[in-house]
């Protein structure tokens, strides 16, 4: 079996290498190269560490090795996405754009279409039931990555191998100690790759600029203080806000009149909602559910260990046409549209829908 292999000279990527060639297989290694546009070309992500491990790892276990260059896609597809959407007032997800659209995308269509399978390494798994292959979850829940694998359609599904899925994050270090690999204790990356060591508000500043507006109390209208820009705020933020008398929670967004609400306090019944509504809604592997009227389903709306537990319904809509929406058994925080609910069957195993949350 042809296998690609991503790697990122991280420490779970190196042991995808490692866990590879110890079942037999022989991978090819692809570094992706992608960044940010500016004014005379791209700006790598920070490379030159990331390139030598992968280079050592490839001469240790005598695999094929190559960089490839991501840079045009991964501007069109998720840096001008995150831009677009926080224009719009929305809370972007660019790794599950960047999932979707390049590793398993722009990638496969270019290379990985000559293997036969492409492994990464994700805290995630696949199961197969009933013939068909399902996005499972991970071992490690603090680490699953599923929720960021949730835009993945059936053929890209087919095709990925998870090979640390089912192994915990001390495990993954300690078989990395063992096999003496440069990447075993090397910190996990944090962020969004294609800022490199840019500030967030900055990139974000460049792109769409400042625009002064009113901070307002959502209780009592009072104002309280000016922004900058809606962009730079999030549904659920509670830093950068430079309030006295907090904390303070972002909790609406007035995009035509750039005016930020905001509430007080740690549980203020505007921060927390039961209500999650759906569009784009789309089944990874396939539609289990049927025609239903209501299902009980776990699921999340944000990268966290824990699950959600509610009930799916269908509701029309007269935007949208129909909308699938989660009613939450508890109430929770921070719902922000743009990004996107995941749902899980009632076991938190299988990855069976997602939907961006409007």
């Amino acid at each position: 079996m042809e296998i690609a292999a991503l790697v990122s000279g991280g420490v779970d990527s190196s042991v995808v290498v490692h866990l590879l060639k110890e079942q037999g297989y022989d991978p090819t290694i692809f570094y992706i190269r992608i960044g940010m546009e500016y004014e005379e070309g791209y700006i790598d992500c920070p490379a030159e560490e990331d390139i030598e491990i992968t280079t050592y790892i490839a001469k240790k276990y005598g695999c094929r090795f190559e960089e490839v260059n991501l840079h045009k896609e991964y501007w069109e597809n998720v840096v001008s996405y995150t831009i677009e959407s926080v224009r719009k007032g929305l809370t972007p997800n660019p790794d599950m754009m960047c999932n979707k659209l390049i590793k398993f995308g722009a990638f496969e269509q270019r290379w990985g279409k000559d293997f036969d399978k492409i492994a990464t390494g994700h805290y995630a798994t696949t199961d197969t039931v009933d013939g068909v292959t399902f996005l499972a979850t991970a071992k490690d829940p603090v680490k699953d990555q599923t929720d960021f694998l949730a835009q993945l359609e059936y053929k890209q599904i087919a095709k990925i191998m998870f090979p640390i899925g089912h192994l915990m994050k001390q495990e993954v270090r300690d078989i990395a100690h063992a096999a003496h690999l440069p990447s075993a204790d090397r910190k996990d990356s944090q962020g969004i790759c294609f800022l490199g060591k840019i500030n967030y508000n900055d990139f974000i500043r460049r792109y769409l600029g400042e625009k002064e507006g009113p901070i307002v109390e959502l209780e009592t209208g009072k104002v309280l203080g000016t922004h900058r820009g809606y962009w730079f705020h999030t549904i659920g933020q509670r830093k950068g806000l430079f309030l006295s008398g907090g904390p303070w929670f972002v909790v609406k967004k007035d995009i035509a009149e750039n005016v930020l609400y905001v509430s007080q306090g740690y549980d203020p019944a505007t921060q927390y909602g039961d209500t999650i509504n759906l569009t784009g809604f789309q089944y990874l592997s396939k539609d289990i559910w049927g025609d239903f009227d209501t299902v009980d389903v776990k699921f999340k709306i944000r990268h966290t260990p824990d699950f959600a537990q509610g009930h799916l319904t269908r509701v029309p809509d007269p935007v949208y046409g129909t909308v699938y929406q989660i009613k939450s058994d508890k109430r929770i925080q921070g719902i922000a549209a743009g990004q996107y609910g995941v749902i899980y069957d009632n076991d938190a195993h299988l990855v069976v829908a997602s939907g961006m949350i409007i």
